[in-house]
């Protein structure tokens, strides 16, 4: 699996300063580990999470994981090059030539949603129709990434609370053994522990991760409506330049800088046609 190097990087950088900061000014590494603290503000916020979600959602929160921890990359330009290539042979040999494009190997490369729009079209469906039916299935998926995500924006908020209470119950234990003076200093710096745990944890990994699965989200998002606005070009029987170029507009300037100024028949035999 390629990594997401930023991901790892962001974690072990902020886990890493907050305990290089604290031996710097003479703490041990062993005085920030506490058992108990750790399954209260991780047990708690986990089961308050599952509270919040059914079952089908808790399930997808392994592979959410590894997805924020995987390297996803935007298919924005093969995907330009693709229905520049789709418009290129439509013009050439009809709309009906791209029916054999429907099970190729080469669509299979791309979000589910090319294969669907491409059969609409070929099928002869009207733009409206092609529009809309597109535009229900972007939004509904877009709203389950969304949810998905969701899951650890709701830890994200939970875990401080949780640490709050773990340091009210690590207190409690202090305040009711007040006759041995000597361990009450300790006692305390052990009962914040738990907050330190419920805000750290929210700050370095829950709310991170969520805001990670919310910008690929967008990415597909805009992959999608990159697929839609080339499937109403190519039912209109555009231009294949005129579409290229029109796609491209959901490039942004900085992504253009690394690419190749190319004409559209480059382009294609970049698609290996």
């Amino acid at each position: 699996m390629d990594l997401d190097i930023a991901t790892i990087v962001g974690i072990v950088l902020g886990v890493g300063s907050l305990i290089y900061a604290f031996t710097l000014e003479g703490g041990t590494v062993t005085s920030l580990i506490g058992v108990s603290a750790a399954l209260i503000v991780f047990g708690g916020t986990i089961g308050a999470t599952i509270t919040s979600y059914s079952m089908d959602d808790i399930k997808k929160v392994p592979g959410l994981l590894a997805r924020a921890f995987k390297n996803e990359k935007d298919n924005y330009l093969e995907i330009i090059k693709y229905f520049t290539y789709l418009a290129q042979k439509a013009r050439s040999e009809g709309l009906l030539s791209l029916e054999s494009e429907i099970e190729s190997e080469e669509i299979k490369k791309f979000d589910p949603i090319l294969k669907e729009s491409l059969e609409l079209v070929v099928d002869g469906s009207d733009m409206e129709l092609i529009r809309t039916t597109m535009e229900n299935k972007i939004y509904i998926e877009d709203m389950e990434a969304k949810k998905e995500a969701g899951i650890f924006e709701s830890a994200g908020g939970y875990a401080p609370t949780m640490g709050i209470i773990g340091t009210v119950m690590g207190l409690v234990h202090v305040l009711s053994n007040l006759s041995e003076p000597d361990k009450l200093g300790p006692s305390i710096a052990v009962a914040f522990i738990a907050t330190l745990y419920g805000v750290s944890s929210a700050n370095l990994l829950w709310l991170p991760i969520a805001q990670k699965l919310k910008n690929r989200a967008h990415i597909k998002r805009t992959e999608r409506e990159l697929i839609l606005e080339g499937s109403l070009s190519l039912q209109a029987g555009e231009n294949p330049k005129i579409l290229e170029r029109k796609l491209m507009t959901f490039i942004t300037q900085a992504q253009r800088k690394n690419i190749p100024q190319k004409g559209s028949v480059e382009l294609n035999e970049e698609v290996g046609r």
